[in-house]
């Protein structure tokens, strides 16, 4: 007798979804949810579709109906929670938009709580755009199966970032000069933290001086090489998850 397929199949498109979702709850996708599962996907009445709202977690769903400009699913069953999330925050220099929206991407499949943009002096891009950096964050939350998105704030100065540091959380401050080794400063302190990654030119003389005056910034290097933006800020977070994170196969929960 064969065996009765799984369902959810491991095939069935995952998407995010801004409303709570709840049992038995009919969603209507708009826009480019919907073309990306009646035009790229192709579902039809019947076909399972993941959905995650970033509230109650991960929700096995029906196609209902899938018309031209809008696809109707209802959820069946509650897969998973709402993940816990390490508590560490990446304080990245804005970097040309590619390559941030790399950092974008990895940092969210690494499981960062938090990505909040910096500007310094040496950043070649001074902008953001919410909209496209929001895009990048959520399709790689849906690839990599998260059931929590990051939170993604606006790009502040240096100035304003070190003046608003919250009491408690150290400030990792990835330093070319050099600083404590990494995995040590990590694994010796633990949560609530954060990781500071400059520009393509690095940090100036005057913000080394501030940072290294903050009584939360912690120097530290990342090896005996001079990394990109966009390597130090994936290599630094998965160091981090590797010690401190849930890499090691405990939860620890993300403060607000």
């Amino acid at each position: 007798m064969p065996a009765t397929p799984a369902w959810p199949p491991r095939s069935a498109p995952r998407l995010f979804v801004g409303e709570e979702l709840a049992l038995g709850r009919t969603v209507t996708l708009e826009g480019n949810p919907a073309h990306y599962l009646g035009k790229v996907m192709r579902v039809a009445p019947g076909d399972a579709v993941i959905l995650c709202d970033d509230m109650t977690g991960e929700w096995a769903c029906t196609v209902i109906e899938a018309g031209k400009r809008t696809v109707v699913v209802e959820a069946d069953r509650h897969l998973r929670p709402r993940e816990p999330v390490p508590d560490v925050w990446l304080c990245p220099a804005l970097l040309k938009k590619d390559r941030f929206d790399l950092v974008l991407e990895k940092a969210t499949e690494l499981g960062v709580a938090r990505i909040q943009p910096v500007l310094t002096r040496r950043c070649v891009a001074d902008k953001l755009n919410p909209e496209r950096a929001r895009t990048v964050v959520t399709e790689a939350a849906e690839q990599c199966a998260r059931t929590a998105l990051p939170e993604l704030t606006a790009p502040v100065s240096l100035d304003a970032l070190l003046r608003g540091w919250p009491a408690g959380r150290a400030l990792f401050f990835a330093d070319e000069l050099g600083g404590e080794p990494a995995a040590q400063a990590f694994a010796a302190h633990g949560t609530p933290a954060a990781i500071l990654v400059g520009p393509e030119g690095g940090f100036d003389d005057r913000e080394r001086e501030l940072l290294r005056a903050h009584p939360a910034v912690k120097p530290i290097t990342l090896g005996p090489r001079i990394l990109r933006g966009e390597t130090a800020a994936i290599a630094a977070l998965a160091l981090w998850m590797g010690t401190s994170g849930d890499w090691r196969g405990e939860s620890t929960s993300a403060l607000s």
